[in-house]
């Protein structure tokens, strides 16, 4: 399978503060961003390095640099996870892929998206919900196309349904994710899951 769900005290705190009903717009974006700070450093175990000479106050040593990452928020949920990506990975690049999720069909419906050349890049698809799949699979298309090969994804919360297409449609990519909860409900909605991640980062609710 290519999912790994972290395990990490900190993942589960902010997990639980994204769970709860009761969490504030504001607390909300506040845990979204410290649980992606988890989920960026697990997916960058493997991240290529540039290496070069610098010098200490004391002498020469070597030195690392990461070099042309891309992150890509499916939008509008992914622009809670933008932060802590900006914030923990220099000098990385943004594009973006805008989808709507059809309420009746569950498919996905595309309205944007701006991707840079993405052929030597090493690619971050912030998509914080894989319930169908369906928003995911269609945001990895589209890296694809404009040239991407190493490619991850951030999950928060993820459903059975959703990794199996992923599994099916792209199993080339890794998925990082917070949780693999139970089932999606006849709304296609995860469960236990969080409800609506952009309505409750956005106070849209």
């Amino acid at each position: 399978m290519n999912l790994t769900v972290i395990d990490h005290p900190l993942t589960r705190h902010y997990l639980t503060v994204l769970r709860n009903k009761d969490t504030s717009p504001q607390a909300f974006r506040a845990a979204a961003r410290g649980l992606t700070y988890t989920l960026v450093l697990e997916a960058t175990k493997r991240l290529p390095l540039r290496t070069f000479e610098i010098e200490t106050p004391m002498e020469t040593t070597t030195g690392y640099a990461v070099d042309n990452v891309v992150a890509v928020p499916v939008l509008r949920a992914g622009l809670g996870m933008l932060d802590a990506v900006l914030e923990t990975i220099p000098d990385v690049k943004v594009g973006f892929a805008g989808v709507a999720r059809d309420e009746e069909t569950a498919q996905p419906q595309e309205y944007y998206a701006k991707l840079p050349d993405l052929s030597n890049a090493f690619v971050l698809i912030c998509e914080p919900m894989l319930a169908t799949g369906g928003s995911l699979s269609w945001a990895v298309d589209k890296v694809k196309g404009s040239g991407a090969t190493a490619i991850t994804c951030l999950c928060v919360v993820t459903a059975p349904e959703g990794v199996k297409r992923m599994y099916e449609d792209h199993p080339d990519v890794q998925i990082i994710a917070a949780a693999f909860d139970r089932e999606l409900n006849d709304d296609f909605y995860i469960v236990p899951g969080l409800g609506d991640m952009g309505d409750r980062l956005f106070g849209t609710l």
